[in-house]
Parts: C-alpha cells; sequence; structure tokens
C-alpha cells in the first residue's frame, strides 16, 4: 500500500510542473522551511562534497527505498544566467504545490493502512475472556479500596494508543523517502492519474511484509506482482503457516510474561494479606474447600448408595508412559520417587492444587510444609512418599488401594484435584504378588467408573501404540470421549524414531485409536533425567516445539502442545464438571441424611448421637472413674480379703509339708525344730511370690468388680468389649515391683520366728483359727473318701444308686484298713511294705483283687481323716492350755505346740495382709491407673481397633450420620462460594 501511494503520488505531482523553468534567485537558508533547508542542502552537495549522503530510514521497511536514483540532467549550456533566474519563482511554486498532493497521498494511504493493520492484529488476539479466572479474588476487591475508575479514565484508549503508533511509523516512512525522492531530482515523468486510484483500491497488501517485494521501478513493481500472483500456491502456504506460527508463538510468549508478572504480583499480594495488612480474615479457596470433601468422601462407606460421583482429575496410563511427569509439570515440582523402569507408584496419590504465595507441599495428616524451592526438602517429600506407599501395601501385595493425600500450592499454579494411580501393567514379573495385574485394573476402573471423574490418559508417544493397553480399559470406562483428555508423552523421541510423523498426527486427531477424548495434547517432559529441573524441561519442551516439523507442517496445532496449555484445558474442564455436578451431589446427600435420620428417631428415640469417637470418649471417662474407685476401699477390706486369699493359696502346704511331718514327731522339741526348718525354707523360696501372686489376683478381683457393679448403673452394654479390652491389656502391661518382695520376705521371716503369745483372746484366736482349719480339712477329706468308696447303703435304697466295681474295690480296701488302725491308733502317715502285703492278702481271701498303689492311695486318705480328727480332739484339749503356755508346759502332760505353731501362721498372714494393702494402695493402684490410661491412649489413636471394640448397628448409624451432614454442610458452603466467583 504505502510502495503504491508513493510513486503513484509522485507522479501526479510532476505532471504538474513543466519540465523546464530557469528562475533561480537566493534566499537565506535560516529562513526556509525545513524541507526546504533539506533540498538546499541535496543540491548544494557541489559546495560540500565531505558530506555524506543522507540514508532514509524507511530504506529497511520499503521497497521504494531501493529505488535507484535517477541521474540529474545536466543544465543546457543555450540559456543564459537571466533566463534561469526568471524561472526559479515558477519553479519553487511547482515544487510547493507537488509538496501539498505528496503530503496528502502519504497522509490518506498510511491512515488506511494503519486502520486495516489494527483490525487484522486485533482479529488475531485471543480471547482473554476465558482467562479471567486467572486474577485472584483480591484484585477484584482493590476496587473497594482504589478507585481504579479515575486510574482508567486518565489513561488514553487502547484504540487511540494503536492508531496513533502505527500512523506515526508511516508518517515518518513517508518522510524519508520524500526526502530521498527530492535529493534525486524532480525531472522523472510519471502519470499521476491513476495513483490515487490505486491508492483506495488496494487491501490486502498490508499484511506482507516490506521487504518480500524487491526493490525496482515504478514499472518494475508492477511486473514483479505478477510474478508474485504467479508463484505456487504451496509457497503461499508456507509463508503464511510460518508467518501464523511466529503470531502465535509471539503471543505465546507475551502471554506467559504477563502471567509471570501476574504470578510475582499475586505473591506480593498474598504475602501481604498473610501479614496482615488488608486487617480481614484469609478465606479458605475454592480448591481447599473442594478437597476437603474429597478427603471426607474417601472415607465414607454409605449403605443408602449414595456414592462419590463428585469430579476429579483422574492420570491413568501404561506403566513408564510419562503419567508422574506430567503430573509434576502441572503442580511444577518434582514432588514424586522416581525409578528407571520400576513401579513407583504403589498406591493412590490424591493432590490437591491451588494457589498460594509461597511453592509449598503438605500431607492432608501433618503440618509440616515442604519448601519445594529447596532440594533438601524436595528429596525429604519424595522419600515420604515413597515411605506411605510401603506403608499401605500390606505383606504379599504389590499395590495398594489406600489414597494418599497430598496438597501443593505456589504462585501461578492451575486449581484442580487429581489423582495419580499406579500404571497399567500388561505382565505381572519377578517379585510381584499373583493379583497385582487385577489389583490395578480394579482400582483404576473404580475410579473412572465416577461419571463425573475426568480421565487424563497417558499415552507413552516413543513407543509403538499398538502396545497400549491403557486405551482399550479407558474406552471400555468411556465410550463416547465425553470426559477424557488424551496426552501424548514423549513427542520429541517419537518424531526421531517414527519413520512417518503423520502417525503422530493421526493420533492426536484420533483416528488411530478406537477411544474418543474431548481433546488431543502432544507433550515432552524432559530429555529422561531425573536430576532436570521443571524450568529446564520447560525450555527444552518450547525450544523443540519451535523447532519441530510437527508443528511447522501443521500436524499439530498450537493450543495442543506443551504443558502449559494442557493444564490450562485440564483446569477449564474440572472447573466446568464442578460447576455441573455438585448440586445434584448435594440433593444425593440431602436425600441420603434424611433417611438416616428417620431411621435414628424411630430406633433410637431417647439416646444421643453419638459416633465412634464420642462413644470412646464416654467410655473412657467411666473406665478411668472406676479405676480411681479403688482408691476408696477401705484398709480392712484390702486386709480381709488378702488374708483370706494368701491363706487358701498355701494352706494345703502348711498342712501336707510343714503340720504333718512334725506332728509324726514324739517329742515337742523335735516338733519344733521341724516346723522351724520348715518354715524358714518355706519363706527364702515360695511364700514372698504367692503373696505377690496374692496381691496381684487380688487387685485385679476388685478391679473387675468394680466395673461390674458400676455397670449397674444405667451402663451402656455398647462398652462391654472395650472395657474388657482394657482391663486384660493394661494388666498385661502392668508390672509388679520386684523390689517389694525382698522386704516382704524379711517381714514374713521375721514374723514366723515369733512365738511369743501375748494374752487369752491371742491363744483362743489361734485354737480357733487351728479348728476351722482342721474341720475344713476333715471336710474336704471325707468328701475325698466317699467318692472313692461311693454311696453308703442309705444312698443305695433311697436313691437308687449302686457303686462301681472299683468303688467296691475302694471300700473293701477301706474296711481292712479301718481295722488296721484301730489295732493301732499311733501307726504312722505311711504303711510298711509288710503291712501292704497283709492287707492285700486278706482281700484276696475274700476275692478282692487289690493293687498295693490303690492300697497306699486310700490309707493316705483314711490316715488324714484320722489325724484330723485327733488334732481336733487335742485343740478342744487345748483351749485351757494358756496357763500351761505361760508356764512353758512344766509339769504339765499337755502340749499344745500345734496351737503356736497356727498362731504363727495366723500372725504371719496378717502382717503379709498389711504389708500387700500399703503397696497396694500407695503404689500399685495409681500404677494400674497408669497403665489404663496409656492403654486407653493408645486405643484412641488406634481407628481400627476402635472399629473392632465398639460395634453395632446404632454406632454405624451415628458414623453415618455425622459424615453424611459434615459432607452435605461442606457442600453447601463450597457451592455458595462458587456461585459469588461465578
Amino acid at each position: 500500500m504505502l510502495r503504491a501511494g508513493s510513486v503513484v503520488t509522485c507522479i501526479a505531482c510532476k505532471n504538474l510542473l513543466p519540465s523546464r523553468m530557469g528562475v533561480k534567485f537566493r534566499v537565506p537558508l535560516q529562513k526556509l522551511h525545513p524541507l526546504s533547508r533539506a533540498i538546499h542542502h541535496r543540491y548544494s552537495a557541489n559546495n560540500n562534497p565531505q558530506r555524506p549522503p543522507h540514508c532514509s530510514a524507511a530504506r529497511h521497511y520499503t521497497s521504494l527505498s531501493r529505488l535507484p536514483m535517477r541521474p540529474l540532467k545536466s543544465r543546457s549550456g543555450g540559456h543564459g544566467y537571466q533566463q534561469h533566474r526568471s524561472f526559479l519563482v515558477a519553479r519553487l511554486a511547482a515544487r510547493l504545490l507537488k509538496l501539498r498532493y505528496i503530503l496528502l497521498g502519504s497522509a490518506v494511504g498510511g491512515g488506511y493502512t494503519a486502520k486495516k493493520t489494527y483490525d487484522e492484529w486485533k482479529d488475531m488476539l485471543p480471547d482473554m475472556s476465558q482467562y479471567t479466572w486467572i486474577v485472584p479474588d483480591f484484585v477484584w476487591e482493590l476496587s473497594e479500596n482504589i478507585d481504579l475508575g479515575k486510574l482508567a479514565s486518565a489513561l488514553p484508549e487502547l484504540e487511540e494508543i494503536a492508531k496513533l503508533l502505527p500512523d506515526m511509523e508511516k508518517i515518518r516512512e513517508n518522510f524519508t523517502f520524500l526526502k530521498s525522492l527530492l535529493s534525486s531530482g524532480l525531472g522523472s515523468e510519471v502519470n499521476g492519474a491513476s495513483g490515487l486510484r490505486l491508492l483506495l483500491e488496494t487491501t490486502g497488501e498490508s499484511t506482507l511484509r516490506a521487504t518480500d517485494i524487491p526493490p525496482t521501478s515504478a514499472a518494475m513493481s508492477d511486473s514483479s506482482d505478477k510474478q508474485f500472483k504467479k508463484s505456487s500456491d504451496k509457497e503461499k502456504v508456507d509463508q503464511l503457516q510460518e508467518e501464523l506460527l511466529r503470531t502465535q508463538l509471539k503471543y505465546q510468549r507475551m502471554l506467559e510474561r504477563l502471567e509471570k508478572e501476574n504470578k510475582e504480583l499475586r505473591k506480593v499480594v498474598l504475602q501481604k494479606d498473610d501479614k496482615g495488612i488488608h486487617q480481614r480474615k484469609v478465606k479458605k479457596s475454592l480448591i481447599d474447600m473442594y478437597s476437603e470433601v474429597l478427603d471426607i468422601l474417601s472415607d465414607y462407606d454409605s449403605n443408602y448408595n449414595t456414592q462419590d460421583h463428585l469430579p476429579r482429575v483422574v492420570v491413568v496410563g501404561d506403566q513408564s508412559a510419562g503419567k508422574t511427569s506430567v503430573l509434576e509439570m502441572i503442580a511444577q515440582a518434582r514432588i514424586f520417587p522416581r525409578g528407571s523402569g520400576e513401579m513407583m507408584t504403589r498406591s493412590p496419590v490424591k493432590v490437591t492444587l491451588s494457589e498460594g504465595p509461597h511453592h509449598v507441599a503438605m500431607f492432608k495428616d501433618s503440618t509440616r510444609e515442604f519448601d519445594l524451592g529447596k532440594e533438601e526438602d524436595l528429596a525429604a517429600l519424595r522419600h515420604e512418599i515413597e515411605l506411605r506407599m510401603r506403608k499401605s501395601v500390606k505383606e504379599g501385595q504389590t499395590v495398594s488401594a489406600e489414597t494418599i493425600s497430598l496438597s501443593v500450592k505456589g504462585p501461578g499454579i492451575q486449581r484442580m484435584v487429581l489423582v495419580d494411580l499406579p500404571g497399567v501393567i500388561s505382565t505381572v514379573t519377578a517379585g510381584m504378588a499373583a493379583d497385582t495385574k487385577e489389583t490395578i485394573f480394579s482400582i483404576s476402573k473404580a475410579y473412572m467408573q465416577n461419571p463425573n471423574a475426568i480421565i487424563l490418559c497417558i499415552q507413552d508417544g516413543s513407543v509403538d501404540a499398538e502396545r497400549s493397553i491403557v486405551t482399550d480399559l479407558v474406552s471400555q470406562m468411556d465410550p463416547q470421549g465425553k470426559r477424557t483428555i488424551f496426552v501424548l508423552t514423549k513427542v520429541d523421541l517419537a518424531e526421531k524414531n517414527l519413520a512417518s510423523p503423520s502417525r503422530i498426527q493421526q493420533i492426536v486427531e484420533g483416528k488411530l485409536f478406537p477411544m474418543k477424548a474431548l481433546g488431543y495434547f502432544a507433550v515432552v517432559t524432559g530429555k529422561g533425567s531425573s536430576n532436570e529441573s521443571i524450568d529446564s524441561i520447560k525450555d527444552y519442551e518450547e525450544d523443540f516445539f519451535q523447532s519441530s516439523r510437527l508443528l511447522r507442517d501443521g500436524m499439530l496445532k498450537a493450543h495442543q502442545v506443551t504443558t502449559k496449555n494442557l493444564s490450562l484445558a485440564v483446569s477449564d474442564c474440572f472447573w466446568k464438571m464442578v460447576r455441573e455436578s455438585v448440586e445434584q451431589q448435594a440433593d444425593a446427600f440431602k436425600a441420603s441424611r434424611f433417611n438416616l435420620e428417620t431411621e435414628w428417631k424411630n430406633n433410637y428415640p431417647r439416646l444421643r448421637e453419638l459416633d465412634r469417637n464420642e462413644l470412646y470418649e464416654k467410655a473412657k471417662n467411666e473406665i478411668l472413674d472406676e479405676v480411681i474407685s479403688l482408691s476408696q476401699v477401705t484398709t480392712k477390706h484390702w486386709e480381709s480379703i488378702l488374708q483370706k486369699k494368701l491363706w487358701e493359696r498355701v494352706s494345703t502346704h502348711v498342712i501336707e509339708n510343714i503340720y504333718l511331718p512334725a506332728a509324726q514327731s514324739m517329742n515337742s522339741g523335735t516338733f519344733n525344730t521341724t516346723v522351724d526348718i520348715k518354715l524358714k525354707q518355706w519363706t527364702d523360696k515360695q511364700l514372698p511370690h504367692k503373696a505377690l501372686e496374692v496381691a496381684w489376683e487380688t487387685l485385679q478381683e476388685e478391679f473387675a468388680r468394680f466395673m461390674a457393679e458400676y455397670k449397674g448403673k444405667d451402663q451402656d452394654d455398647i462398652f462391654d468389649k472395650l472395657k474388657e479390652a482394657v482391663k486384660d491389656e493394661s494388666i498385661k502391661r502392668h508390672k509388679w515391683n520386684e523390689r517389694a518382695m525382698d522386704s516382704l520376705r524379711v517381714i514374713q521371716h521375721n514374723a514366723l520366728e515369733d512365738r511369743s503369745i501375748t494374752d487369752k483372746s491371742q491363744w483362743d484366736a489361734a485354737i480357733q483359727f487351728m479348728e476351722e482349719t482342721l474341720q475344713s480339712r476333715l471336710k474336704d477329706t471325707d468328701s475325698v473318701i466317699a467318692d472313692m468308696v461311693g454311696p453308703d447303703w442309705k444312698q443305695r435304697w433311697l436313691s437308687w444308686k449302686n457303686r462301681t466295681p472299683e468303688q467296691h474295690t475302694r471300700n473293701e480296701t477301706k474296711n481292712e484298713l479301718e481295722r488296721l488302725l484301730k489295732l493301732h491308733e499311733d501307726h504312722t502317715a505311711y504303711l510298711a511294705n509288710d503291712e501292704v502285703t497283709t492287707v492285700r492278702k486278706n482281700l484276696e481271701a475274700r476275692g478282692v483283687e487289690v493293687d498295693p498303689i490303690l492300697i497306699k492311695d486310700t490309707w493316705h486318705q483314711l490316715y488324714r481323716r484320722h489325724f484330723l480328727q485327733k488334732a481336733l480332739l487335742h485343740c478342744n484339749l487345748c483351749r485351757r492350755g494358756f496357763y500351761y503356755y505361760q508356764r512353758h508346759f512344766v509339769d504339765s502332760e499337755l502340749e499344745c505346740n500345734d496351737v503356736v505353731l497356727f498362731w504363727r501362721i495366723q500372725r504371719m498372714l496378717a502382717i503379709t495382709a498389711n504389708t500387700l494393702r500399703q503397696q497396694l494402695t500407695n503404689t500399685e493402684v495409681r500404677r494400674l491407673e497408669k497403665n489404663v490410661k496409656e492403654v486407653l491412649e493408645d486405643f484412641g489413636e488406634d481407628t481400627e481397633k476402635k472399629v473392632q471394640l465398639i460395634t453395632g448397628r446404632r454406632v454405624q448409624l451415628a458414623e453415618d450420620l455425622k459424615k453424611v451432614r459434615e459432607i452435605q454442610e461442606k457442600l453447601e458452603a463450597f457451592i455458595e462460594a462458587l456461585h459469588k466467583e461465578k
């Protein structure tokens, strides 16, 4: 346009002037117009030969700058000085008239060209209305404190600026051309009548660069236009495609620069907001609110078919296809553990991406923040993720369905929720569980069957497409491709290895796979090194696509490449799906809540809705109250029960191993010596252990008794299993203080050494204790003998019972041995061998075959009864023996050393019971209470333990009610915030 307009303008100006004018006059140079001064300097070049010719700045932009300068016509020698001077005025007037037309044509041409260029560039700009969400909420809130309208009104309009800049450029170019034209002379003859017409008719040449038109004369420009029109269509398409690519890349860089500036601005504002400059409470972001709902839903198991259909981005792909790398590029950090070909993703990882002032990561169940700008924190984060994955995998398994929840925040990160799943495999290798392949398929299907889940299908572009497994799986879950985004990774390797790059075009156009998708993207996630940074990968990706023939030849569109465009597209699709489905999900949970509340009112109308944690806290308080009640047990009760239990534990040993052997002696000296020796042995080896066992058992029984008594007071039977488990675990952990055993041994030894009975009441108490013990033993012995010989004649007649052959044999043996005892009342505790033979022969004479062992067993019980009967008679005789005891049984045939023995035992029992009671109340009860608290704390932290111990429909119903209410409330809050953002 500029070329045509300038040329024809010059032709029009020259036609208005005669070819020869000779007027010449002199005017001072300072009074001339600047344009005239330029003309003067041009024509006075001979006077100043050192001055270089003037170079126009338009030479680089217009084709006319390359036209050859016309040589100056030599003045004819026939005209004189007078004739030359007379035509100078007319000549100057002609020049001024020509200048008017030149300026007029240049202004019209420049203005039209600028307007056309502005319209075309305006159409090429992308629609920025789709990216209004990039600007954070606080930027809109700035209008509350800053009058943005005044600032906007003070600035010039964009259209005015756009018009101003191109117009000034065209005017500068025209002036430069005019200067060079005038310097070459005004003798050219051009037909200028058609110049203005051509200027108005030219419409499309402004889009072409001026450097593309070869420099030539006005006549040559027409021929070059014809040659350009005759050029092949392929060259035109290549030029336009190259121009379009450069324009797209230019705007892409502009957009990235604006986003970077926006990121820095948001970072500064958010940091100021964190410091409390705005003096307002920072609201939780939309994506954080949404992520909390998903975390609750991951633990929710409803019996009312209220499934989790909330959207999230599910990242699936073959193993080592680049899923994790794509997710890292979106998160802008290398946050996942990496391996060479081995399976690294062993469980689903939910990553919540949101914007924040600092680039940090945090786990859902932890307060530690990992600074993603520091390499040591990145390494620690990768290590922690790997540990959590391995911990979630049960023994004998390779993958786990347990989800690891992670949040990543940083400036400029797109808001969305992604779930990275284990890579799909085709073959189970060594070291994997046999069901690994099926488990991965089931996990992937569980996430993809959500009708609102966005499936990000990752395909490795460096391998044959026919080897892919994930595409068939995605086609089964989303046949229509309404929620699938296909991503082809490692495109740089694919372009290098594939013989036919058009195969990549077929993939991204959806023509190679039967799978359908919403969109297709091609990305490059690095050169394969784990040490590459995110920035270096971005630079490599951008450089690759700028030089790639895939984009240059039109096989790929500009919006289909780079992870940046992928991130924007996935984020848009995610939030679109959220807005379409979240209210429907909220209504579903509202209906589920109504059903649960109705069931509770009908089944548990008088009970509060306590979930498992609240019930556990209630049971915990009750158990601690029961433990504290142990300290309220009276001293008398402790000592009486301890003394009774200890005697029950040691009475058999005292009678059988101490009293009976000592009673076989013929005199008191031998009796006392035997008793002292056996008591000493008993005290050193057995008695302290037995006493501590009795004390520990007594403490357990009292603890259980208080729990049982408390249960009667409106106790909820839902706590029975928990209380029993707490009691058993506390007793198992409780260890008695072993240092108390040594002191107890000394106390017991001293008590048994004391033989002094100070008064008659103590003597009578010893007599009573001995008599009760002997009667109890005699009763037990009679019961044993009755079981041995069977029913007597009364029971046989009245109860119709008969003796067994063994009982008949024992009865005959008993009768024979009783006759022996009547003959020898002072018989020893053991039968001699000849006596056993005599008894056996007597029984055989009556037709009873008897084994010698049976004779000795029967004799043992009969002699015990005989001895106990004699001891009771002796005990009655010793009731009056306190007087003789005080005189040491001098001048008396009565000896009551056995009473003294029982006195020593009774006193030892009382002192031991007192000592154990002090240890129980002062030490062991507190230690038991501490153990109970520790057990309760451990159980409280173990969710599985609480589920096992607090069970029932009532508990499950309360749990479901709580979670459904929480989900509904959070969904409603999220929906409200979502509407405000709109």
